[in-house]
């Protein structure tokens, strides 16, 4: 890992953070949401919240997809995502709900320096992210999408998503 510039445990938790935060809403599958931690830590995105039914790192397989990413990004357990989405407007994030919803922002629109502090709700597999967390969001971000297919797979979709997010601060290192 050395030889590739990659950070130790310690080295990623005293690193300075992207200011963005990911909201899970009852991801089903544990694969997902250990592809989603393994995202987040190559992005140094600040923490997860996990909630509702989503699986938590303590879900014994979760590392074939995270491989290690659970030792690395902090995490959080809400009951509900509302509660966490207000939790973090409380802390100054504007949140945003992924999701095809009247009035979204398309992805290429989407302003990152608009913002100092960004969090976005990724939706269950099926049912997408829940009505009344999208209307405690402070808006939607919606991924323009070419081909037959309405959705991406949430895992693929935070990949999308946190890129756009950390693109500019990439740009100017």
């Amino acid at each position: 890992m050395s030889e590739l510039g990659r950070k130790s445990v310690e080295e990623f938790k005293q690193a300075a953070k992207s200011p963005i935060v990911i909201v899970l809403d009852n991801i089903r599958s544990v694969y997902n949401v250990g592809s989603i931690f393994r995202t987040a830590d190559a992005f140094l995105v600040e923490a997860i919240c996990i909630c509702g039914y989503s699986p938590t790192p303590e879900h014994k397989q979760m590392a074939k997809t995270a491989l290690g990413a659970t030792d690395t990004v902090d995490w959080l357990h809400y009951t509900n995502s509302v509660e966490a989405v207000q939790a973090l407007q409380q802390n100054g994030y504007t949140v945003f709900a992924i999701e095809q919803a009247d009035e979204s922002i398309s992805l290429e629109q989407f302003d990152v320096a608009a913002y100092n502090k960004i969090a976005v709700v990724f939706g269950n597999e099926v049912e997408g992210v829940q009505t009344e967390v999208i209307n405690a969001c402070n808006g939607c971000i919606e991924i323009p999408q070419l081909g037959t297919k309405h959705s991406l797979n949430v895992a693929t979709a935070a990949g999308v998503i946190l890129w756009k997010l950390v693109e500019h601060q990439l740009k100017n290192n």
